[in-house]
């Protein structure tokens, strides 16, 4: 269904040096750039970009809205959250950890980026 997903930023430099730290965690590379400026990171099949608006106006994140990154362990959940703390992301809600929800059990860590953008990283308990 999704393609890619891509978010706004006015600071590339501090979304690059956010992203970077925030995917290294987990195995990621740095970003690539495009024509544009761009940054694009590839991992684990999936495509995800940063750009400053290209109508000029300023970036603003979505309020209620949320990414969500698959993370391949509870380790991994932790060491996500942690690194884009350290590299200028915001922890909110409940701290990582399980959580028991209606549709199954799951390892949660939620982070504002600089940027203001919602974003979660998950690992899915087997069932």
């Amino acid at each position: 269904m999704f393609s890619h997903v891509m978010l706004g930023s006015n600071d590339l430099a501090r979304s690059r040096a956010f992203y970077d730290a925030l995917f290294g965690a987990v195995g990621g590379r740095p970003a690539m750039t495009d024509d544009k400026g761009r940054l694009i990171y590839l991992h684990n099949g999936g495509i995800f970009m940063v750009s400053m608006p290209l109508d000029g106006d300023p970036a603003c994140h979505a309020n209620g809205g949320t990414i969500g990154f698959a993370m391949d362990s509870p380790e991994q959940v932790v060491a996500w959250h942690d690194a884009g703390v350290a590299a200028g992301g915001k922890s909110i809600e409940d701290p990582p950890g399980l959580r028991d929800l209606p549709f199954g059990k799951m390892h949660l860590a939620y982070l504002r980026d600089p940027d203001g953008n919602k974003l979660c990283g998950l690992w899915r308990v087997p069932a």
